[in-house]
């Protein structure tokens, strides 16, 4: 059985983007959660399991084949199922796909670093840092030219018609918005819904509701 390394749901974007790839693949797997920088979280990253990793979360075990990095996990496990899960099914629209995870992956460090996870939290309304606003701006153009190009290719409410890989490396981005009350333009608020409705989303909320760690430096808004 696969066994997926992740922290703590409240917090942890990357491990949610991992722990969704692996439940949109429909294989069993042993969820493990490690709170993070906890008293014995330098300790435990020095384990074997973490080794592979340097001990970020989250890393995925296969037997003795090991992935580590979300969109890494989500590309082992499209590998794993044929295929057919996570990307769109046209060229046209599997390449803006790939493209649009990978530039997710590699960018938007402002809104990253200055307002990160927090699921349990409703902040209320601030106007953002001007970084802030051009990278959530860059973010509605992404999403409104898939809607418009390849929301037609599926029969759900995501970025490309069906819940694909996509949506899962933005789906830390959705709760983001909600969490510091950022403004964006109505399209935007209907496919945020779809995320979070999602079952899969509303399983990681419940879990990160039931959760009694807190990490202080994760629990103050944002300032701007």
């Amino acid at each position: 059985m696969l066994k997926l390394i992740i922290g703590n749901k409240a917090y942890s974007s990357w491990s949610l983007r991992g722990w969704l790839a692996c439940k949109q693949s429909g294989l069993p797997f042993e969820e493990v959660v490690v709170p993070l920088y906890d008293a014995d979280w330098d300790k435990r990253r020095e384990g074997a399991e973490f080794a592979p990793s340097s001990g970020k979360v989250p890393i995925l075990w296969d037997d003795d084949a090991v992935v580590w990095d979300s969109l890494a996990i989500v590309e082992y496990l499209n590998d794993k199922t044929g295929g057919t899960l996570f990307w769109p099914e046209s060229p046209a629209a599997r390449a803006m796909a790939r493209s649009m995870a990978a530039e997710m992956h590699s960018g938007f460090a402002s809104l990253r670093r200055k307002h990160t996870m927090n699921i349990r939290q409703v902040y209320p309304p601030a106007t953002p840092d001007a970084d802030v606003r051009q990278e959530l701006g860059r973010i509605m153009e992404l999403w409104a030219q898939a809607r418009a190009r390849f929301a037609g290719d599926g029969d759900g409410e995501f970025l490309f018609g069906d819940f694909g890989a996509v949506d899962i490396m933005f789906a830390p981005v959705v709760t983001r918005i909600v969490t510091y009350s950022l403004p964006v333009p109505r399209f935007a608020q209907t496919y945020m819904l779809a995320v979070l409705q999602h079952p899969f989303m509303q399983d990681w909320i419940a879990g990160a509701q039931e959760e009694d760690w807190v990490i202080e430096q994760f629990e103050m808004p944002a300032d701007g």
